[in-house]
């Protein structure tokens, strides 16, 4: 076979070409295997089959409905469908047949079954019984006195929910290559009150104020239902059910197509990495068996999240898994997927104590070959259903090719986290002196990446929020947030940390290669972390929330540093504009560094027509800074020091800068821009003659 491009793109890979192309043989014939030569798309179809359908027929001009319901259980030995409708007592009338390959059938009149009944599945097998919700069920819901979920029978009449009308001319939708804004949300924490949000409020409350800041894709978790809501709905039990506690299925829908409306594409948070140990409530011993949708053995149990390891090599899982994706797309519109705890399936370890110092460590052998090519499939499946569909994975180990084209010798992610950036800040903050920062460094840690797959940079996420752990703003404000960040009564501590939370969001979106991401609330300096109702806290949402108010009171500078955002984000979407070559296609303009003096700790670059300058100095101010750039006129487009941004305001803004010409740049065509440079700030400038 021709060697593949990935392969071809980089020298350090030649040694494990029989590794890469033993997975992309292996992905190819797993598909055909799966599918007999059909799109994938038109194979993972589990969710139109499996579960509970209404099923319309016409004979003659007569016109019936009926319920279908169908099982995968190859363990069981009897199946019985339990509930409102039959109280919840065995009935042969409700008594699911075996058919073939472990699948279970029932059909019921339309009577049998009435909208918003509750029910379950009574699952026998050899030597016990158990109550259990259908794995393909996709409404479950929580009784609030005793706390046990069941499936919903949920046929509304169709509800057509008011779409958004926006004023002025038509929001377009981001082009392909153009660079993402992701604002990475939590429905049930988006409400200034101590309770879960719902849907149609964030759709009403919160959606506009994301609209406002210019980003352009809503990354939502927590979407597939979880019993416990304190595990921010990363162990779920029920993968096609939309979380209940947060509102109906209809709402979903409506929040997707507002957000459609303002331009934003929309993808979810999606689990496939690992699942609830529930068995009341999940997949665990569904049909009595260990090994029906995961892992026998030592191998079943995460070590380290409490929970269940789905068995890739299993046609039936592949089915389950890749049907969920297209389910979530055809059902409710969105836009791709995030997929979580990617490194943990990718390798036999899970990722837990490697280092991943060199290649070797990406083809010793601990790899998870199946796990691995279910995610190819995965992707190739989502681009199957929406041809510019967004899928991002979250992987801090660094497989090369995990975002490769498939054909080329990838596993196909259009984007892998930067997990390595918000790390690095913690530990910036954390253990280096503000005299010891290395602005070469910081620019270097923010461009470490391989060129030909796009990243998505950010500062920090749901992650850094969470309890035991600080923000950003935080760890650089401590205490000082509660008593001196109303304008006026700021301290050194409180002036240092908006500076510092400013550029550091600047230099981290500004020196991305496909995308930025920020979590809801951090864009304003949210001052409290992340803690969920549970035992330990006496089940308070005080924690779980956001402080819309503060951001709305203009006494306090979380207003400002909402407003730096917005101008930020606006100003990046409008100029990062995609270029193209032949090595690497469509792509963003490169960071050109300028100038790189670690002894006054000024770093500048170039991105398109805007110059990035940055003085992560403390204590020093520079007079006639020289940096040499293209020859011309520039004028500021964005300065953190600006007053309305919570700072000092200590530069004329609205003064043109021209560059001083230089005989040795004359060639180039280059000159020296010669600016003031505040003390801890950063300047963007755009060339405009």
């Amino acid at each position: 076979m021709k060697t593949l491009k990935l392969i071809q793109s980089d020298s350090y890979l030649r040694p494990y070409a029989s590794a890469i192309e033993g997975r992309y043989n292996y992905a190819i014939a797993q598909e055909k295997k799966l599918t007999g030569g059909q799109k994938l798309s038109d194979w993972a179809n589990g969710h139109m089959f499996f579960g509970l359908h209404k099923v319309k027929s016409e004979s003659g001009k007569v016109k019936t409905s009926r319920w279908v319901l169908r099982e995968w259980a190859p363990n069981a030995t009897a199946i019985y469908l339990i509930g409102d409708c039959n109280g919840w007592q065995k009935d042969e009338a409700y008594r699911l047949q075996p058919t073939e390959n472990g699948v279970w059938e029932v059909t019921l009149a339309e009577d049998m079954l009435q909208h918003e009944q509750l029910y379950k599945l009574l699952v026998e097998w050899q030597g016990g019984s158990g109550e259990r919700i259908p794995s393909y069920a996709r409404r479950v819901v929580q009784d609030p006195q005793t706390k046990l979920f069941s499936a919903q029978v949920w046929e509304p009449k169709e509800v057509k929910g008011e779409r958004l009308k926006v004023k002025g001319k038509e929001i377009k939708r981001r082009k392909a290559g153009d660079p993402l804004f992701i604002y990475e949300c939590h429905i049930g924490m988006s409400s200034e009150e101590e309770k879960v949000n719902s849907y149609d409020e964030f759709r009403r409350d919160v959606l506009p104020r994301i609209a406002k800041l210019g980003y352009n894709c809503l990354q939502i978790m927590a979407i597939q239902e979880h019993p416990y809501y304190g595990s921010f709905g990363y162990h779920v039990s029920n993968f096609f059910a939309v979380s209940s506690r947060q509102g109906t299925p209809e709402e979903l829908k409506h929040l997707i197509n507002d957000a459609h409306a303002y331009g934003m594409d929309v993808i979810m948070d999606i689990v496939h990495s690992h699942a609830v140990k529930n068995e009341l409530e999940g997949l665990g011993k569904f049909d009595g068996s260990t090994y029906q949708y995961f892992h026998d053995g030592p191998k079943r149990e995460h070590p380290a999240w409490d929970s269940l390891c789905f068995n890739y090599g299993k046609d039936e899982v592949l089915h389950f898994l890749l049907s969920n994706c297209k389910y979530w797309m055809d059902e409710y519109d969105f836009d791709g997927f995030r997929f979580d705890g990617v490194t943990s399936m990718m390798y036999q370890s899970h990722g837990l104590g490697e280092d991943f110092v060199d290649y070797s460590c990406y083809y010793n052998g601990n790899e998870d070959g199946d796990a691995i090519c279910y995610l190819t499939l995965a992707n190739k499946l989502i681009h199957e259903v929406k041809k510019n569909a967004i899928t991002i994975a979250e992987d801090m180990s660094g497989m090369p090719g995990l975002a490769y084209p498939i054909k080329d010798g990838g596993m196909g992610f259009d984007y892998r986290l930067a997990m390595g950036i918000p790390d690095f800040w913690i530990k910036y903050i954390k253990e280096v002196r503000d005299e010891d920062w290395k602005a070469g460094h910081i620019f270097y840690e923010m461009t470490n990446r391989r060129q030909d797959e796009k990243t998505i940079s950010y500062a920090e996420s749901h992650d850094q929020a969470l309890v035991g752990d600080k923000t950003i703003i935080f760890r650089l404000c401590d205490a000082d947030m509660y008593w001196h960040f109303e304008k006026g009564h700021s301290t050194y501590m409180v002036d240092r940390g908006i500076a510092l939370h400013k550029m550091i969001r600047l230099v981290t979106a500004s020196t991305i290669n496909g995308g930025y991401l920020t979590f809801m609330g951090n864009e304003f300096g949210h001052p409290e972390w992340i803690d969920f109702p549970r035992q330990g806290n006496g089940w308070s949402h005080k924690y779980a929330r956001r402080q819309w108010s503060l951001v709305d009171n203009p006494r306090y500078f979380y207003s400002c540093l909402n407003l730096f955002d917005e101008k930020m984000v606006h100003l990046l979407r409008e100029h990062l504009v995609p270029v193209k070559d032949k090595q690497y296609g469509t792509h963003l303009p490169w960071e050109d560094k300028l100038c790189d003096n670690e002894w006054d700790q000024v770093v500048a670059f170039q991105r398109g027509d805007l110059v990035f300058v940055f003085n992560w100095n403390g204590v020093k101010s520079f007079e006639g800074y020289g940096i040499p750039v293209p020859a011309g006129k520039y004028k500021v487009v964005l300065n953190t020091d600006a007053k309305e941004f919570a700072g000092f305001g200590l530069s004329d803004d609205t003064v043109e800068h021209f560059t001083c010409p230089d005989t040795g740049y004359l060639p180039a065509n280059k000159g020296w821009l010669q600016l003031y440079l505040p003390a801890r700030s950063a300047v963007v400038l755009q060339k405009i003659d």
